[in-house]
């Protein structure tokens, strides 16, 4: 498991976005990836280890099959 934050996740994008040499389709991959990182920093503020990607299709798609969480 990684000790990375999500902090460290949210400015290594920024970083490579402003990087000259990224293609079209890795800036779209980006932009989409770091407006899903802020909105689910914005939901939980008290989370700082970085969010796997399920974490953050979940925060978007609560109602999704994948996402379900069922007791028993």
């Amino acid at each position: 498991m990684s000790d990375r934050t999500i902090q460290d996740h949210i400015n290594d994008d920024m970083k490579e976005l402003d990087n000259g040499s990224t293609s079209g389709q890795r800036r779209r991959h980006l932009s989409d990836e770091l407006e899903q990182l802020q909105h689910y920093q914005a939901n939980h503020p008290e989370e700082t280890r970085d969010p796997s990607p399920l974490q953050l299709y979940c925060d978007n798609n609560p109602s999704a099959l994948e996402c379900r969480i069922y007791d028993n």
